[in-house]
C-alpha cells in the first residue's frame, strides 16, 4: 500500500507567548525609554486612501 504525501504546508508552530514574558518585554521597553500611549475605543491605524475606479471597456 502506497502512503499519499501532503501537499499542503506545515503547520506553523504555536505562539506561545505568556503573560510573564510579555510584562518582562514590556518593563523592558519601558526601561529604555519607550513610551506607551492609550488609544481611544474605535480609532484604528490603519490609512485609508481613496480607491480606483478601473472600467474596462469603450466610454
Amino acid at each position: 500500500m502506497r502512503i499519499k504525501e501532503s501537499h499542503s504546508k506545515p503547520k506553523p508552530p504555536p505562539a506561545v507567548e505568556t503573560r510573564e514574558s510579555i510584562e518582562a518585554q514590556v518593563a523592558a521597553f519601558l526601561k529604555s525609554g519607550g513610551e506607551i500611549q492609550e488609544i481611544a475605543r474605535g480609532v484604528s491605524g490603519q490609512v485609508y486612501t481613496p480607491t480606483r475606479h478601473i472600467t474596462l471597456g469603450k466610454k
